[in-house]
């Protein structure tokens, strides 16, 4: 397995993904390798790899891919990139030094999905320019891989109207089920989570902050919004001015707001993919209000499972109700729970995984 860096689980769902697909590898008898292409040690979780079973390559002990894959290439029956920048760099040097292996092509999400839509939403002809030319690098890089992995149906419908001939697999988000917190009477304040690296967020919690988040202090000054994410840059910083935010960036342990926080937010308003985010806090059991971009391939319907709306007093509303009304909160968690299981838990990728990686 090839990805950018060394996955850090407690920082993106990307990450957790990764670290669980590999886990599931291991359990199921597969001997797992992992390299990083910037073949940098982290600290402690370079470690957790290793405590998974998971063979982890890092310099000084790797110096250049090319010269580690000229040496264990032959090692291989299946290998897996991630991320279109990564493949591209590395699928000739593994069709050139481990030809016998199957190429599998992780996507992680569609970055042309995701670039053309950040376009579109700032009407910007050059950023659509460059998710046309990312259009053009992943589906090259679909064509040639043996399999590749997308995240929802969604996505896999997309691909198979373009390229029909193309093996397009799902392995969604990888959670499993966590306790469920604190009841709704103990529960308070709103949550979003999300690395500030990925431009979807950082447009998503200036909108929020700036257009939806005043209408609910409005008429419940009360309620406070925590941000939560890597990174987080000045225009994310300067929403504390108004009261009622507080910008945390990262933190150790998410633990106390997924089990004490009354709704999780996700305000997405361009994206690809699914959404770690929506299903973090499902798998808590905290219910979630969201956008329709942020709830796409993740098998999710408005007032069943999640609260949806686009526009600020459309979000602000459903907020506001779902914050004053416990028996909506309890259905949108336990179906929010059921969501995980049936949908993004390690026993519904299981049989996926085995078909691509070990059969």
């Amino acid at each position: 397995v090839i990805d950018a860096e060394t996955p850090r689980p407690h920082h993106d769902s990307a990450s957790l993904r990764l670290v669980n697909l590999m886990r599931m590898l291991v359990d199921d008898g597969a001997h797992v390798v992992f390299l990083p292409a910037d073949l940098h040690h982290v600290e402690g979780d370079t470690e957790r790899l290793r405590h998974l079973g998971i063979e982890a390559w890092h310099a000084p002990f790797a110096t250049r891919p090319a010269t580690w894959l000229r040496e264990h290439g032959a090692r291989f029956d299946v290998v897996m990139l991630s991320r279109h920048y990564v493949a591209a760099e590395f699928l000739p040097l593994v069709r050139r030094f481990a030809p016998q292996a199957r190429v599998v092509f992780d996507t992680v999400d569609l970055h042309f999905l995701r670039e053309r839509r950040g376009a579109e939403l700032a009407g910007d002809a050059g950023l659509k320019r460059a998710a046309e030319r990312t259009r053009d690098r992943e589906l090259a890089l679909i064509r040639q891989a043996d399999a590749t992995l997308v995240v929802s149906p969604v996505e896999r419908e997309m691909l198979t109207e373009l390229l029909p001939d193309a093996r397009v697999e799902v392995v969604a988000n990888l959670h499993e089920l966590a306790a469920t917190g604190l009841p709704f009477e103990q529960r308070h304040d709103l949550v979003f989570v999300g690395g500030f690296r990925h431009p979807p967020n950082v447009d998503a919690v200036r909108w929020f902050g700036s257009e939806v988040f005043p209408l609910i202090h409005a008429r419940r000054p009360e309620i406070r919004f925590h941000c939560i994410g890597v990174a987080p840059p000045p225009e994310v910083q300067a929403l504390q001015a108004q009261p009622g935010i507080v910008v945390h960036g990262h933190v150790a342990e998410l633990g106390p707001y997924m089990d004490g926080a009354r709704i999780a937010l996700a305000p997405l308003r361009f994206g690809a993919g699914v959404k770690g985010k929506i299903n973090l806090s499902m798998a808590h059991g905290q219910p979630v209000v969201a956008t329709s971009c942020a709830i796409e391939g993740m098998h999710l319907s408005s007032g069943h499972d999640v609260l949806v709306a686009d526009d600020a007093a459309g979000f602000a509303e459903a907020v506001l109700r779902l914050y004053g009304d416990a028996a909506l909160w309890q259905r949108l968690s336990d179906h929010g729970r059921d969501n995980i299981a049936r949908h993004f838990s390690l026993d519904a990728a299981r049989d996926t995984v085995r078909r691509v990686f070990l059969r």
